[in-house]
């Protein structure tokens, strides 16, 4: 029971060292690619100086997300004349922690087993400790490993809508109420056609655990092409991520906090860090959707060809490779494949136009809403004579 404790506090603290660590890396990566993309320097003042020296560290501008974060930590609370107190302190938890609670569905592994981790015949003290203390026990890296995953995502991720509802009712301004408003109808609006992807994924897939899912992407499509979801669903992952990005709120779908119209939407009357906590949490949001980007269609953890035992090319060639080896690498394919997401995803936010918020609506309910529910009708028929056969 103590081993099996000590693995899943080593999971969790890597799951909260990797999202918050992302979520300020993809700060700077906002900053300094939109930067690129409009030809300007960027964030690039902010550095650290080596202590009695003149040598400044600048770092490519990393550390204004620190200065920010010290900035929100030492600003003074002000609050609304009027306000309901309790809502509008739950309210920035409410957002943050139920994206930080997907994440313990989404694996960013596959089997560790610690007595094979190292080499009995280099490390022998080590490898004999690890033996004696786990046994032959195996563990998926994830943190909870459901066989209805998916489902559980889906209930978990609609609980933030209520951080933005109360948000915006306990502030007692009309542009907050306003923007509360425009993230509760855009939210359920996009979560009905994300709702249908991810079961037309689990049609594909004969499972709704994300581990499941990605063993099967492990595969081959006509003994060659990687069985990824891009590959097998290709008009599911335009719909996902179109749905995606509408359930991060950011542009073209950034209608609840359009600073033009509503200052700053249903968080407008927040300073300091529960301000903080709303902006970063959209940062958490951007990684917990690039995790599940990346699980659902490109493989998740595994490289091309990948298994947990190495490597499996097509004619039948394969590559054995140390438990080490497969476990480390596994963990970094899934970081770059997630930072590569997200990279996209920021991209696409400096790329397209805002919408009206009219037009918001109408494409998501008359447009991406018959699209998924058809890709769900027609996935549903391919499986059916596909199992028939």
């Amino acid at each position: 029971m103590i081993e099996d404790l000590i693995i899943y506090l080593i999971f969790i603290l890597f799951a909260i060292v990797f999202i918050l660590g992302m979520a300020s890396l993809f700060t700077w990566v906002e900053r300094k690619q939109s930067a690129i993309m409009a030809d300007r320097i960027g964030a690039n003042r902010c550095y650290l100086r080596l202590p009695f020296t003149n040598i400044k560290i600048v770092a490519w501008g990393l550390f204004h997300g620190m200065a920010d974060g010290g900035k929100m930590l030492l600003k003074e609370n002000f609050t609304p004349l009027a306000y309901d107190r309790f809502c509008y302190n739950l309210a920035p938890w409410l957002v943050a922690v139920p994206v930080l609670l997907v994440f313990a569905l989404i694996p960013f592994g596959g089997i560790l087993v610690p007595g094979q981790l190292f080499d009995q015949s280099i490390f022998p003290t080590i490898s004999h400790f690890l033996t004696e203390f786990f046994g032959d026990k195996s563990y998926y890296l994830q943190v909870a490993r459901l066989d209805s995953g998916v489902l559980v995502i889906l209930a978990i991720s609609g609980l933030s809508v209520l951080g933005s509802m109360l948000a915006g009712w306990a502030s007692n301004n009309k542009f907050s109420l306003m923007g509360a408003a425009r993230a509760a109808s855009q939210m359920i609006s996009y979560e009905i056609s994300m709702g249908l992807v991810l079961i037309s994924l689990s049609l594909t897939y004969g499972s709704m655990d994300l581990n499941g899912m990605v063993t099967w992407q492990s595969g081959t499509l006509f003994g060659v092409l990687p069985a990824w979801g891009i590959f097998t669903q290709p008009l599911a992952f335009l719909l996902f991520l179109t749905a995606a990005i509408a359930e991060n709120k950011r542009v073209p779908f950034d209608l609840p906090e359009c600073e033009s119209e509503l200052v700053a939407g249903y968080f407008t009357e927040y300073t300091g860090m529960k301000m903080g906590l709303f902006m970063l949490s959209e940062f958490i949001e951007i990684v917990i959707l690039s995790a599940l980007l990346v699980t659902l269609f490109f493989g998740g953890y595994n490289m091309p060809y990948m298994t947990d035992g190495g490597f499996a090319f097509p004619f039948g060639r394969t590559l054995a490779l140390p438990h080490s080896a497969v476990v480390l690498s596994q963990i970094g394919v899934f970081v770059i494949k997630v930072f590569l997401a997200g990279s996209f995803m920021i991209h696409i936010r400096w790329t397209l136009p805002r919408f009206r918020y009219d037009q918001l609506m109408t494409f998501g309910w008359k447009f991406l809403a018959p699209l998924s529910a058809a890709n769900l009708l027609i996935t549903a028929c391919v499986r059916f004579y596909t199992l028939k056969g």
